[in-house]
Formats: C-alpha cells, sequence, structure tokens
C-alpha cells in the first residue's frame, strides 16, 4: 500500500473514532475525550503505519512498539482525568459559548482526526526506511526510554502534589518542577526525536522533523503552554507569576532567584 493510501486509511479509521467521541460528549457533556482518542489515534498510526511499509523491519518494529506505547500510556493519562475531573477548562470555555452545538464540536472531533494525520508523518517516514543502523536504533530507544520515564515522573509528581489539600492555590516547585514550568511538556516534545532517529536512510527521512516541529508549535503557542498558563493565573495569581520569573517556562535549567 502506498505511503498516501495508508495515511488516507489512518484518517478514515481516526475519523470513526472521533465520530463515536463527539456522540458520547453529546451525552455527557465533556469534550475531554477528544484528547482520549487523538492519543489512540497516533498509537493506532504507528502500529497500521509500521505494519504497512516496505521499510526494513527493525525500524518499523520499533515505531510500532514505542509509538504504540507512547500513545496508549498519554490515551489511557487522559482517560484517567476524563472520568475522575471536571471538563477541561479549554473546552468548559468552549461549552460556554456554543452550548452543545453539534456541529460545531463534531467539527472540532474531526479537526483531531486531521492532526492524528500530520503527526503521523514522522511514523511514515520511518515505515519507508530500508536502512538498519544499530547505533540509532538504540539511540532511538535511549531518547523514547528518557522522554517517557521524565513524561511520567513529572505526571506523578504534580498528581501526587495536587492530592494533597493543603496545596490548593499554591504552584508545585519541587522534583522536575524546579528545572521548568511545564516538564512534561518537554517530555513528549523530546520523544518525537525517537523517530528522527528511526528515519535516518528514508527517501523522506525529512517528515520525521514534522514531530518535533509541530509539537513544539502546538505546545508553546497553541494549546500547551498558553492554556495552562493562562489557567495558573487565573488560581493561583501571584504566587504563579513569582514562579514564572524564577523558573524556565519548556527547556529545564537551573531556577534564577526571585527579586
Amino acid at each position: 500500500m502506498s505511503m498516501g493510501a495508508s495515511l488516507l486509511l489512518v484518517w478514515a479509521l481516526t475519523a470513526a473514532a472521533q465520530t463515536l467521541a463527539w456522540w458520547w460528549q453529546q451525552r455527557h457533556r465533556n469534550a475531554g475525550l477528544v484528547d482520549v482518542v487523538w492519543a489512540g489515534g497516533v498509537a493506532g498510526a504507528a502500529v497500521l503505519l509500521a505494519a504497512l511499509g516496505d521499510g526494513a523491519t527493525m525500524p518499523r518494529l520499533l515505531l510500532a512498539l514505542l509509538g504504540g506505547l507512547w500513545g496508549l500510556r498519554l490515551a489511557w493519562h487522559l482517560w484517567r482525568r476524563v472520568r475522575g475531573e471536571q471538563e477541561d477548562g479549554r473546552y468548559a470555555a468552549l461549552r460556554e459559548s456554543w452550548g452543545d452545538a453539534p456541529l460545531r464540536w463534531f467539527a472540532l472531533f474531526q479537526a483531531q482526526a486531521l492532526l492524528v494525520v500530520l503527526f503521523a508523518l514522522p511514523f511514515a517516514a520511518v515505515a519507508s526506511n530500508r536502512m538498519e543502523s544499530p547505533g540509532l536504533l538504540w539511540a532511538a530507544v535511549a531518547v523514547w526510554i528518557v522522554s517517557v520515564v521524565g513524561e511520567t515522573i513529572a505526571d506523578a509528581q504534580l498528581a501526587r502534589f495536587r492530592s494533597q489539600p493543603e496545596n490548593r492555590g499554591r504552584t508545585m516547585r519541587a522534583g522536575l518542577w524546579r528545572y521548568s514550568r511545564h516538564p512534561n511538556y518537554f517530555f513528549e516534545w523530546l520523544h518525537w526525536f525517537a523517530y528522527v532517529l528511526l528515519a535516518v536512510g528514508s527517501p523522506i527521512a525529512w517528515l520525521a522533523w514534522s514531530g518535533p516541529l509541530t509539537m513544539y508549535v502546538f505546545l508553546r503557542w497553541l494549546s500547551g503552554v498558553p492554556h495552562t498558563e493562562r489557567q495558573a493565573l487565573r488560581t493561583r495569581g501571584d504566587d504563579y507569576r513569582r514562579y514564572q520569573r524564577s523558573t524556565p517556562m519548556l527547556f529545564p535549567w537551573f531556577p534564577k532567584e526571585d527579586r
């Protein structure tokens, strides 16, 4: 199957899944499920493109394993939030404006299906790679392990902090959160470099760079950092402003003394 046909199949399957998710949210009034299905769609795209690709065995095997596990871990993490918390602030704000307008919500869910295809482009590059370099394969695995372990630790540290009632209205400054205001986002971005390494030698290796570049744009300017920081300023005010002055936004580094 050609790369174009494979990506079209990814879109069709993800669009169907997002349609079911849209139906669910219309009844439960929680649009956070769109992110769960996005993450699951990315996992499915990695496995599907690895299976349909004509590249060497090891890059495709690692693509299915690493991409699949990363997406499933993220989907499970997001699903626990959807089931255990109120609707994400981004979608709650949209609901105040849109109400339950079905067509608007349907368009939002289908846009996420298209984003799965966008983030599947690095997978297509790996699936077409006919070169096997043990050094690059091991480097990709190392990047993946560091990123997934780092993101898991950051998520766990924040969840533990939030679970303690005495921390309500306070900002997490311990662990990885001492060195970055968004260490979970940093490691989520870092993860995409694993596929850049797996794609080296592919005739379309340049497509693999769309992963880290697109993820950085989304995290830095669109859906990640801007929303999270607006919400933090609303709920924590001056405490979070001090955190902004002392701690790097995304890339970890030693904190500055707050003056």
